[in-house]
């Protein structure tokens, strides 16, 4: 716990059995209550790792629900185990563990409501190994974001979170795509509750084993992210109304 606050880490993972023991064994467990993994029927043996590993809540699909999917299923499982802070770490070793302290500080000191960890700040992504074309098309989605949404965020693209759960009072989940924009759909709730977002500097590793998706993906990925940021601003002006940005 921090400052009495119960902390969640989430692991949201297809096809990580490569990678999640590095992860899991950077994550500080002094201040991490409970770990949980789910796995979104993966092909490979990553639930058998995670027992392995002695992760005691294992949460798997028996059907492939998409990224989204997962992360509804991630977060639905730390609310059940009355999380007060919950950080989303991807498995597959991109991000590191060891920001998670200062990201569930902020929140447990009450800064902020909600940490990105962006790649972006300072020189991480393409030091780390992003490709130069998803570096310029993060940039560029970015600033379309930050015009249309009226914020100032370094990155919206990041798979690095953590929520103070009263967040999730506020805001509708289930409403949200399964697939990658669901990320995105995530951010504009939060701002159209009234939510800050602060940000941490995270080096990101680039390599065979992390988790990408393809060039026709990301498109889809992309425009996406433009509808979402398009829907914000309308209901914003008050013409018009998306269910997933109902406030409770």
């Amino acid at each position: 716990m921090i400052n009495g606050k119960k902390v969640v880490v989430v692991l949201p993972a297809y096809n990580a059995a490569q990678t999640l023991e590095k992860t899991y064994r950077e994550i500080p467990m002094d201040i991490v209550d409970e770990v949980v993994l789910v796995d979104d029927a993966s092909k490979d043996t990553t639930v058998e790792k995670g027992k392995e590993l002695g992760i005691q809540h294992i949460v798997r699909h028996e059907k492939n629900r998409g990224y989204g999917g997962n992360q509804k299923s991630c977060y639905a499982k730390a609310l059940e185990l009355n999380a007060d802070i919950v950080v989303m770490l991807h498995p597959d070793y991109q991000y590191t563990p060891m920001l998670i302290a200062s990201m569930a500080g902020i929140i447990a000191n009450e800064v902020f409501p909600v940490v990105y960890a962006s790649r972006i700040l300072g020189k991480g992504a393409l030091r780390g190994g992003m490709p130069l074309y998803k570096y310029f098309f993060n940039r560029c989605l970015t600033l379309f974001q930050n015009i249309l949404i009226n914020q100032k965020l370094s990155e919206y693209h990041t798979g690095y979170r953590a929520f103070s759960t009263e967040v999730f009072k506020m805001i509708d989940i289930e409403a949200n795509s399964d697939d990658f924009v669901f990320d995105n759909q995530m951010t504009a709730q939060v701002f159209m509750a009234g939510f800050d977002i602060a940000e941490v500097t995270c080096p990101t590793k680039y390599f065979d084993e992390a988790s990408s998706i393809n060039f026709r993906r990301s498109v889809k990925y992309g425009l996406g992210v433009l509808l979402t940021s398009i829907q914000y601003r309308l209901q914003k002006m008050g013409i018009a109304k998306f269910n997933y940005l109902k406030i409770r």
